[in-house]
């Protein structure tokens, strides 16, 4: 009589979802709340008066983090002739993951007129974290967009090392109809390794990517540029008739990051300084 193998059965871990939709409008001048929906572990707060040029917004994650298999979801829709303002409470934080890869999707619309920026806090990703993130954009021809998104591998004062990771994240930026920015910026395999090659980051474990669409784009290079400084690069061109400045930042810290970011944010925010949560 043969025994029979018992069964075995995997946990099922609990894993967080969240989504979260803000919608903004002009009304008489000014930009108002037209919408905000928020559901799971995704939540929105208008820390400022909800009619203001720009409206401010603040995204929080209430799981206080992100790991293997959770997903976040957040959209943005910026109407007519409004203006908006979107950050995040906190940097957002990958931890290490046991198998599947955790996934941030955003969605960008702007109408005619419309002004954003999208200036999220940084994200730091742990030693083998596993995160895709997606960015798709669709504004108009006369719309202004200012995104950044900081990057920062390990807690430098926790003296950590991000051995392992894999990481993608994606751009995707239509005008009119029209693609004019798309980017793929991947980190798979050693961590260390590949920041410590000099046409990389040089050793530095905190990145940033910078982009503006913008009419006033090219006149914004020099002084962009006298601000970065030897940090990183910045380029100025003119895609499907738009101008548009990308920079490249990296630094040996997160704190030393932001001493060259927060200037370049102001300068290439043009309608509003920075959230007041970024110098809280």
């Amino acid at each position: 009589m043969h025994e029979t193998a018992p069964v075995v059965i995997e946990p099922a871990l609990q894993r967080a979802r969240g989504e979260g939709r803000l919608a903004v409008k002009s009304v008489d001048g000014e930009s108002r709340l037209a919408t905000l929906y928020q559901d799971g572990c995704a939540k929105i707060r208008l820390p400022w008066p909800v009619r203001s040029a720009p409206l401010e917004a603040v995204l929080i994650n209430t799981s206080g983090g992100m790991t293997g298999g959770d997903r976040m979801t957040w959209s943005v829709e910026v109407g007519q002739g409004a203006h908006a303002s979107v950050t995040t409470q906190a940097c957002e934080r990958i931890y290490r993951s046991t198998g599947a890869e955790a996934l941030a999707s955003t969605r960008l619309d702007l109408a005619d007129g419309a002004t954003l920026a999208w200036v999220p806090q940084e994200t730091i990703l742990f030693d083998r974290a596993r995160f895709r993130r997606n960015l798709q954009v669709d504004m108009a021809v006369d719309a202004r967009l200012l995104v950044v998104e900081p990057l920062i591998f390990g807690r430098a004062a926790m003296g950590e090392v991000v051995e392992k990771v894999d990481f993608h994240d994606r751009w995707r930026i239509q005008c009119g109809n029209r693609l004019i920015h798309a980017e793929d910026l991947a980190f798979a395999g050693s961590g260390q390794a590949q920041l410590d090659r000099p046409a990389i980051a040089g050793g530095h474990i905190a990145l940033a990517s910078l982009l503006l669409i913008a009419d006033d784009a090219e006149q914004l290079l020099e002084p962009a540029r006298d601000l970065i400084g030897d940090a990183g690069g910045v380029s100025a061109w003119t895609v499907g008739g738009r101008g548009k400045i990308l920079a490249r930042l990296s630094a040996e810290s997160s704190l030393a990051l932001r001493k060259t970011l927060m200037p370049l944010l102001a300068l290439l925010n043009g309608r509003a300084p920075l959230p007041k949560i970024w110098a809280s």
